[in-house]
């Protein structure tokens, strides 16, 4: 059988009640297939990249346990965002559910379908600051996940409060 890889997982909402779409999306990864949710951020409210005349958006980091292949994953992350009837408007627009893969184990991944590490990630204060809460040691690029936070404005990330 094949061994468990870690992978870590963005998400992000800004319609259609965002907090509720990023919690009900962090109970549907916990029955993925030959997976196991192994921790969850906070969420984080965050200003849009991109444009500007849409809502903020609820963001929040996950690790995951997989035996799924880093395609196979990648298929089922659209899944769920087709079950939360994600559309592809327009570049970086609104959205019910966003779901990017942003580490597969150690694996750098460049094909037409997906791109691992993250391309935009260590850019991204709403993806490095939820992730430096589940795994603060994390390295990625051959540099701590601490030198990458320390790079990036906070950009008006708000922690929300536990519920």
């Amino acid at each position: 059988m094949v061994a468990f890889q870690l992978a870590y997982i963005g998400l992000g909402s800004n319609l259609e009640s965002p907090v509720e779409q990023v919690r009900q999306a962090l109970n549907e990864l916990a029955t993925l297939p030959l997976s196991r949710l192994t921790a969850a951020s906070s969420l984080y409210a965050s200003r849009p990249v991109g444009p500007q005349d849409q809502p903020d958006f609820i963001n929040a980091v996950v690790a995951l346990e997989t035996r799924l292949s880093p395609l196979a994953l990648l298929d089922q992350l659209q899944a769920l965002e087709q079950q939360h009837r994600r559309r592809r408007q327009r570049h970086w627009g609104p959205r019910t559910l966003d779901l990017d893969l942003l580490l597969y184990a150690n694996d750098q991944i460049n094909s037409s379908r997906l791109r691992v590490p993250h391309p935009q990630m260590t850019a991204r204060a709403f993806v490095l600051l939820p992730l430096s809460e589940i795994a603060p040691s994390l390295n990625f690029l051959q540099q701590p996940l601490s030198a990458w936070l320390e790079r990036v404005e906070k950009q008006g990330l708000e922690r929300l409060p536990d519920a």
